[in-house]
């Protein structure tokens, strides 16, 4: 299978190609391909692809996975309610 069909991150639609390109450009740890490709960055805070990413880390840099550190959960502090936004849109026009 090509590269470029494997999904690693389906919230942000990152490729192998994608994550593979980035190893290759000198990123290397989770948080600096994070910031590029935004892995772990969706809904889903990297539930999903987080522990495939690392394994390819851990290939690309031939490490055991226990190695290669876990990117770091920012949630958030709180919700915003839609009718804020929406007053707030409001009163910019």
């Amino acid at each position: 299978m090509n590269k470029k069909d494997i999904i690693i991150c389906r919230c942000e639609d990152v490729s192998l190609e994608d994550l593979h390109n980035c190893l290759e450009e000198g990123y290397t740890t989770f948080e600096d391909i994070k910031r590029i490709l935004r892995i772990g960055m969706g809904p889903c805070q990297g539930n999903t692809c987080g522990l495939l990413a690392q394994r390819e880390i851990a290939k690309y840099l031939k490490l055991p996975l226990s190695q290669v550190k876990v990117h770091k959960v920012r949630p958030l502090i709180t919700g915003v309610k839609l009718k804020a936004i929406v007053e707030n849109n409001k009163n910019e026009s």
